[in-house]
This record gives C-alpha cells, sequence and structure tokens, in this order.
C-alpha cells in the first residue's frame, strides 16, 4: 500500500482536529501529518486509519487513538536529543511518531506475534529505533539506561519500580494508571528517591501484563 495524495488530506485533517481538541505542540502535530498510520493497520481497516479512533491490530491489541498518541508524545516534551523508552511497541506508529522527533528511542513489546509482525513492518517502511526488543516491558530496558523519558502505552496498576528507576534525574515517565479506566499521569524525577506527579485525564488503554511475555 501507498501513501497517497488523499492519505496526506486525511491527515491535515486529523490534525485540524486534534489541534481543536486542545494538541498544541506543533512538533507534535507536524508529525503526525508525516506519520503514514494506515500502514500500521490491517488493510481491511486501512480507510478508518484518519479517524480519531483506536482499531484493533494483532494479539488482541490495538493502535491507539491518533488524539491519545499526540497527548502522551505531547506530555513527554520531547527534544531532539532525548533517550526514549518506549513500553509496549504494538503496531509500530507510536514508535514512528517518537521516531520524527528524536532518534533515540528504545522499544519493548511482550507479543512475540506482534513484535515479529512489527519488526518487519520497521524494515519494510525503514523504521530504525535503536533497539527493538522482545521482553517483559515491566523490566524495562536496564542495559539502556538511563532514559531521558519513558512512554508507557498500556495500563499499569502502578508505576513499575524499574521504570521509576532507570529514569534520569529531571526525566520524565508518561503512564497510563488504573484497572478500567486510567488516569494519565506523568512522573518527573527529581532526585534518586522523589518524584513530582501531575494527573491530566481519564484515558483507556489495554492492560499491561507482568511476567507475561508469549
Amino acid at each position: 500500500m501507498r501513501d497517497t495524495p488523499k492519505h496526506q488530506g486525511q491527515r491535515n485533517q486529523l490534525v485540524e482536529l486534534l489541534r481543536k481538541k486542545g494538541i498544541k505542540d506543533e512538533i507534535v502535530l507536524t508529525i503526525l501529518n508525516q506519520v503514514p498510520r494506515h500502514l500500521f493497520m490491517d488493510t481491511a481497516l486501512a480507510n478508518f486509519a484518519y479517524e480519531d479512533k483506536a482499531y484493533p491490530i494483532a494479539a488482541d491489541q490495538t493502535i491507539s487513538q491518533p488524539y491519545t498518541v499526540a497527548f502522551q508524545t505531547e506530555l513527554l516534551q520531547l527534544s531532539s536529543t532525548d533517550k526514549v523508552l518506549e513500553i509496549g511497541t504494538g503496531s509500530g506508529y507510536q514508535t514512528a511518531v517518537l521516531l520524527g522527533i528524536t532518534p533515540f528511542v528504545y522499544t519493548i513489546e511482550r507479543q512475540q506475534t506482534l513484535f515479529k509482525k512489527t519488526q518487519l513492518l520497521f524494515q519494510k517502511l525503514g523504521i530504525r529505533p535503536k533497539k527493538h526488543l522482545f521482553g517483559d516491558g515491566y523490566l524495562g530496558f536496564e542495559a539502556a539506561a538511563p532514559y531521558d523519558k519513558i512512554i508507557v502505552t498500556a495500563a499499569a496498576p502502578e508505576v513499575p519500580k524499574a521504570l521509576l528507576k532507570q529514569l534520569k534525574i529531571g526525566g520524565k515517565l508518561i503512564i497510563p494508571l488504573g484497572d478500567k479506566e486510567q488516569i494519565m499521569t506523568r512522573f518527573t524525577k527529581t532526585s534518586e528517591t522523589a518524584f513530582d506527579r501531575e494527573q491530566f485525564g481519564h484515558f483507556r488503554f489495554v492492560p499491561m501484563l507482568e511476567n507475561k511475555i508469549k
């Protein structure tokens, strides 16, 4: 499947919708206008790619709503030199958005079917994170720590301690916390043992499962 002028026009409309919904970071909006979301979705759903909705992908997971992707990315306050850890590669769409801002992206996926599918897609599209890992996101990736920013794209009942430990002082962690409904939460590490905590409204994500890789 190609990226056509029609798709570009649909992305322009989506970006204007996201702007109306309150996304203000122009860099984030520019990247969402460049990343072809339809290429990260099942071809049967490609016609719906630029609706502001989540859709199913492999392994009972979803590709996040564009507003959610934009919202989480905006909360990260990314710079072009930031080292980022993404927990939950999923379709790879959020990964591609992050890579539009910084090349230093490490991403982990626990579902082997999804990991392999996305790995092939990354190769096809020329998307090159620093590391694309199959493993337990609860453990993070200590080998490349510390990180400037960490983004979790699945719901967790509490913050994994390993992720807090792998964050730089001054770094930010974005995570949806809760069971059936989550509160988007940002932690800023102020010392080795202290964190500022901010909350940014209610969202719905698939669950982040500990000690379970498939």
